[in-house]
């Protein structure tokens, strides 16, 4: 059966819609498991005994959903990235045409998904060399998907006059890093810092370096003048 067929059997039945969403539940658990105890302990020193009990499930019900550790391991990872190709676009829809208010909802649609995966985002950091080349592979084709909408929102500022002439991939590589901060250096952040108050700051200081001055006085809520 194509996807496509799955997904108007699925519409067409409420009972395989109840179970497949509580199969997507069940592996989003297992996933954020995986991901606390394997960035408490490191990937190579954690068993599937201990994913299992960090989840509460037997060691059988992750193998229904994952066939190695190593198959797992990528699963977490891959499972930040995806949700960033679901989140930030519906965000930058969302926040109309201006071109400032389009990248500050990407941003913050960056941050929010960094923040839900706190542990994977540092995990990814930590483990994926761990991975074989195909995985290793994947996860770059897709980390560069992720940095394309803030690309190719930086174009369009450029073109609109509103931001400076900067290169826009160095830029959106940037801010993608100040996005994982807030999970790499959390210890740190939150000391001082609610998530709110880290995007609007971490944004600010951006945008004074991307806002044509002429166009600043119009901004001036997100550059914290």
């Amino acid at each position: 059966m194509s996807s496509a067929a799955a997904d108007d059997a699925t519409l067409l039945d409420p009972d395989l819609a109840a179970r497949n969403a509580r199969k997507e539940q069940r592996r989003r658990q297992l996933l954020d498991a995986a991901a606390r105890v394997m960035e408490r302990e490191g990937s190579q020193a954690v068993s599937m005994q201990a994913v299992a009990a960090e989840a509460g499930v037997s060691v059988g019900l992750i193998y229904r959903y994952f066939g190695s550790k190593d198959e797992l391991l990528l699963a977490v990872i891959v499972n930040v990235l995806e949700d960033f190709a679901v989140a930030v676009p519906a965000a930058i829809d969302a926040a109309g045409d201006d071109p400032v208010e389009r990248l500050a909802a990407a941003f913050r649609g960056y941050c929010e998904v960094i923040d839900r995966h706190r542990h994977a985002t540092v995990l990814t950091y930590r483990e994926s060399k761990s991975l074989d080349e195909a995985g290793r592979e994947r996860i770059k084709e897709l980390e560069v998907e992720t940095s394309r909408p803030l690309s190719r929102l930086l174009r369009d500022g450029i073109e609109a006059g509103v931001f400076r002439p900067v290169e826009p991939e160095t830029v959106a590589y940037n801010l993608l890093l100040v996005a994982h901060a807030w999970a790499l250096k959390h210890w740190y952040f939150e000391r001082t810092y609610s998530f709110d108050d880290y995007v609007r700051a971490q944004l600010s200081l951006a945008l004074h370096g991307l806002v044509q001055p002429k166009h600043r006085r119009r901004y001036a809520r997100f550059l914290q003048e």
